[in-house]
């Protein structure tokens, strides 16, 4: 019978397999988020979700050039769920995988992981962080094409849609649960 894990099981899972800071703290955070858009488009199921945002990257380190691919192998060789499964699969859709996002909170995954990435490093070069962070500043942001770099604009833009959303209301929903206290 396969399992779900819960979010802190699923973070002991992840450092199994990563070590690096950066990538545990990038887990946490997709988690956190995951967690607190759950609250609102899928309240039943804030753990489920949590747990998928944790194990999203539970291959990188490990397996850079086979991200998305390694992890079915590895998830299911931990006799994970087959929705989570899917879920961690989906989410490097057209860059690194062929499975496509189908359900709302792979659509949510999808376009998280990049925006967290561009929010966290836009608050990096802030003094006060994601406090005070408006949409108008990520925005402009986002429109410079050198400014965090590795995250991809077609990806956030793919995933507003895909949630079917503003890329104005997608910046504010991620940053709010982003700057949400921890036990929020």
């Amino acid at each position: 019978m396969s399992r779900i894990p819960t979010p802190e099981e699923a973070y002991e899972i992840l450092r199994e397999y990563n070590k690096e800071p950066f990538h545990l703290e990038h887990a946490r955070t997709v988690s956190k988020v995951m967690g607190i858009l759950a609250g609102r488009y899928d309240p039943e199921r804030v753990d489920f979700w949590r747990s998928v945002g944790m194990l999203h990257d539970i291959d990188f380190e490990l397996y850079p050039q086979e991200h998305c691919v390694k992890a079915v192998e590895m998830l299911r060789a931990l006799d994970m769920d087959e929705g989570l499964i899917h879920g961690v699969a989906c989410h490097g859709w057209g860059i690194c995988s062929e499975v496509e996002p189908e359900l709302y909170m792979e659509k949510v995954l999808f376009a998280v992981d990049e925006l967290t990435g561009l929010i966290g490093a836009a608050a990096r070069m802030r003094p006060t962080g994601l406090e005070g962070m408006e949409v108008k500043s990520l925005s402009k942001k986002f429109k410079d094409k050198k400014f965090a770099a590795g995250c991809s604009r077609d990806v956030i833009r793919k995933g507003a849609e895909l949630m079917g959303v503003e890329l104005d209301e997608l910046f504010q929903m991620t940053l709010e649960a982003m700057a949400a206290p921890d036990n929020a």
